[in-house]
C-alpha cells in the first residue's frame, strides 16, 4: 500500500482539486478557441495553485505558478491593449 504524503480534506486539498478543474475547463476552453475566456481559467486555476505551493511551502509549485500567472495576465492585457 501506497502512503500518501498530501493533505487530505484541508484547505491545500480543496483548492488543488478546483483549481485542477478550472485548469482543464480553461484547456477546452482553448481547444475551441474561446478567447479571451480560457486565460482567466487558466489564471485562476494556477493562481489556485500558486496558494496551495504557498500553503505547502513547495518552491517548485511556487516558481512555476508564479511565472505562469504572470504569462496569462500579460496575455489577457494584450488581449485588451
Amino acid at each position: 500500500m501506497i502512503k500518501k504524503v498530501t493533505p487530505t480534506y484541508d484547505l491545500s486539498w480543496y483548492v488543488k482539486w478546483c483549481s485542477s478543474f478550472i485548469l482543464l475547463v480553461g484547456m477546452v476552453l482553448t481547444a475551441v478557441e474561446l478567447t479571451p475566456i480560457n486565460l482567466f481559467f487558466h489564471m485562476i486555476g494556477v493562481g489556485g495553485w500558486l496558494i496551495v505551493g504557498c500553503l505547502w511551502n513547495d518552491r517548485a509549485l511556487i516558481f512555476i505558478n508564479s511565472i505562469a500567472f504572470a504569462i496569462f495576465l500579460i496575455g489577457i492585457l494584450m488581449y485588451f491593449v
